[in-house]
């Protein structure tokens, strides 16, 4: 969800101030990276998944603060939409058999979660976009209660002056004007999140932006949006597109979309936070006690709450994090890397492959003698991404010494040797590796992944004479049924 907020409006005075506070954070983290000890005395990963709610009918269901209280566990939090929740899985080590246990645990705590869902008639849903959502849905009532979000959707209307088009293409182009961010909510992600030592930032930065592409044609779970066949991962366009605070004119100028993949390689994590406050002006320009300055020099660690918020709003699809924890009663500052490439879904175990995956292919481009980021462009990479978005598991992408390759073979004869040997630097169980790789491996040798399943199957049943909404609604039945069974999605049927 991101930290709450106090207003939903802001003046001039707010705006003024809140920028004075944001360069001076940024001062001060710049000092803090020369001369603090960050804590990374041992890499943690955490994850968060955001899942979809809907009816006994597979429809939205409107109803996230029912559900969670029901459920009444701090993990369980609200997101954008009413009809959405998050589950934010608690940081542990990766080696050993730490992965397995995740799967359990995972699994545990959302069948709980689903069953106190299910006393006030919702069920869960983990995928990329929820197929049966429709435009009467998005009318009103949709807004979780939060005044991050009302003070979120009040600031980019501002910035735009105008409602916001949505244009998608693909086989059923849509286009749609929106007169609020609600677009936003139908985008629910998984998000991994990798604590490093800020020397080791930028390399795994670049490592992250390098593999976007593969990890996304991997994973594309987003086919449909109001009913349309768009892209394979048609969340990263409409994400893009629902909180763009860019009129024509500005689009036209150039000026950069707060959605972002970036446009260079690093050299530092300062060069995110530098670029977030030399180009985005603040959305939520929310001024806070703490004078970070006094906080250092008095041998404490600063929250650096204004940096962090406005951080928060620039949305990278590999984005940089500043936090500070309770190590043993001391607070301690650390850097994240929180990668948000990946749709949810469509099991736990194909989750748990895709961040082996990742994690594995990380820690083996980070470390390489020549990175691919010395080898290709920056753009190169930004294209990959976006060609894995529009054609998913049929993507064809350019990789150094090979040129253009399809991201079955990429994956097959390239990065999951690589994931492999970066799971055994990280001491991952070979039990572990062969689990969650192999299914990796078994969806790139049949081509199956969540968004090709899904169109698959809503073809079939159209064939079968049936129409699309009565399609989309089957399909995501039959969905629900595989998820729960939690076979990875290559070995469905239809």
């Amino acid at each position: 969800m991101g930290d709450e907020v106090k207003h939903t409006t802001y003046d001039r005075a707010h705006r003024r101030e809140y920028r004075r506070k944001v360069k001076l954070c940024l001062d001060v983290f710049e000092t803090m990276l020369a001369q603090t000890s960050f804590d990374f005395d041992q890499a943690l990963t955490g994850m968060e998944i955001e899942c979809n709610l809907v009816d006994g009918d597979y429809q939205p269901a409107m109803s996230n603060r029912d559900v969670l209280d029901a459920i009444a566990d701090p993990a369980f939090q609200t997101e954008l939409g009413a009809y959405n929740i998050e589950f934010n899985v608690p940081p542990r080590p990766l080696p050993g058999h730490t992965v397995l246990d995740l799967e359990s645990e995972v699994r545990n705590s959302l069948n709980d979660a689903e069953t106190k869902a299910n006393t006030g008639g919702a069920h869960i849903v983990m995928i990329g976009i929820l197929p049966t959502l429709m435009p009467e849905h998005l009318d009103e009532g949709w807004m979780s209660e939060s005044t991050r979000y009302t003070a979120l959707n009040e600031s980019i209307f501002d910035a735009r002056g105008e409602d916001i088009p949505i244009n998608i293409s693909g086989p059923e182009p849509l286009s749609w004007q929106a007169a609020s961010i609600a677009p936003e909510s139908a985008c629910t992600s998984i998000q991994l999140h990798l604590q490093l030592a800020p020397a080791d930032f930028a390399a795994n930065w670049n490592a992250a932006q390098v593999l976007a592409g593969p990890q996304l044609a991997l994973g594309a779970n987003s086919p449909y949006f109001f009913g349309h066949q768009l892209w394979a991962e048609t969340r990263i366009e409409l994400f893009a597109q629902s909180t763009d605070t860019r009129p024509e004119e500005l689009k036209t100028q150039g000026v950069r979309p707060r959605v972002w993949f970036g446009e260079r390689w690093i050299t530092s994590i300062l060069d995110l936070f530098k670029e977030n406050v030399r180009y985005f002006p603040s959305l939520l320009p929310e001024v806070f006690d703490e004078d970070p300055v006094a906080e250092l020099a008095s041998g404490h660690i600063p929250q650096l709450s204004e940096l962090r918020l406005h951080n928060g709003t620039v949305y990278r699809w590999n984005r940089p994090v500043y936090a500070v924890s309770d190590v043993q009663g001391v607070a301690r500052p650390h850097l994240r890397l929180e990668n948000r490439v990946l749709p949810a879904g469509p099991t736990v175990v194909d989750m748990l492959a895709n961040s082996a995956f990742y994690y594995g292919a990380l820690r083996n481009l980070s470390e390489a003698d020549h990175p691919p980021w010395t080898q290709m462009s920056f753009s190169v990479a930004q294209a990959n991404f976006l060609a894995a978005a529009r054609h998913g598991i049929d993507a064809r992408l350019h990789w150094p010494n090979l040129g253009e390759v399809t991201a079955r073979n990429l994956v097959l004869h390239t990065l999951l040797p690589m994931a492999h040997e970066g799971l055994r630097q990280w001491g991952v169980d070979t039990e572990v590796r062969d689990r969650f790789l192999g299914v990796i491996e078994g969806r790139a040798k049949t081509g199956r992944n969540g968004a090709s399943w899904q169109v698959a199957t809503v073809r079939a049943l159209e064939c079968g004479g049936i129409n699309r909404r009565q399609a989309l609604t089957e399909m995501l039945r039959r969905y629900c049924e595989h998820m729960h069974a939690n076979e990875p999605v290559h070995t469905w049927g239809q």
